[in-house]
């Protein structure tokens, strides 16, 4: 007998197998119920931190997100001029477009807008006064705020009333709109 023969009958030879154990109705519950924390906790934190899901009631970015629109937003972005974004404001979730950041001077005058003296570039154009606005133009937007208007601008409830709005109020850029009325 050779050394490969030796080899190959020690190979052809079977360990005895373990029988598996058998697992309890118990076992099998606690590692469902881990399984659904451990997603549970997942969905929390990145609907906390990265992303998040907010209805809109009323038509304040209109005709971009319509009253009853689903709007999800990312909230890990840097924000620019011209974002649609979703912000708080007395407790109330409110949609506009960024116009300018702190330190910046907005001005409002013959139906458009104008950041530190030039006129903001929009895609679609919307006739925008400071008629019965809270505050007086040019204004400058403070430090860690940013100018916020809405798109459908015959409604003045945005920074025109509240002034400018806390970075920390801004909930993320909206970056996808479900249409829920009107398909």
């Amino acid at each position: 007998m050779t050394v490969n023969d030796a080899a190959e009958t020690a190979t052809s030879i079977e360990t005895p197998k373990k029988p598996k154990k058998k697992h309890s109705a118990a076992y099998y519950a606690a590692a469902f119920f881990a399984k659904i924390g451990c997603t549970v906790l997942f969905v929390w934190l990145l609907l906390t931190f990265v992303a998040g899901v907010f209805v809109c009631h009323d038509n304040s970015s209109f005709p971009m997100i319509k009253d009853g629109d689903l709007c999800i937003t990312y909230r890990l972005g840097k924000l620019k001029q011209g974002d649609e974004v979703v912000y708080r404001h007395d407790g109330k979730v409110c949609f506009g477009r960024i116009v300018a950041f702190g330190g910046e001077a907005v001005g409002i005058s013959d139906d458009y807008v104008s950041v530190d003296g030039y006129r903001v570039y929009e895609d679609t154009v919307y006739p925008t006064t400071a008629e019965n606005a809270k505050i007086t133009f040019p204004y400058t937007v403070p430090d860690n705020c940013v100018f916020v208007l809405n798109d459908f601008r015959s409604d003045i409830t945005d920074s025109r009333t509240y002034g400018g709005i806390p970075l920390d109020d801004v909930k993320g850029k909206v970056v996808f709109v479900l249409r829920r009325r009107g398909i």
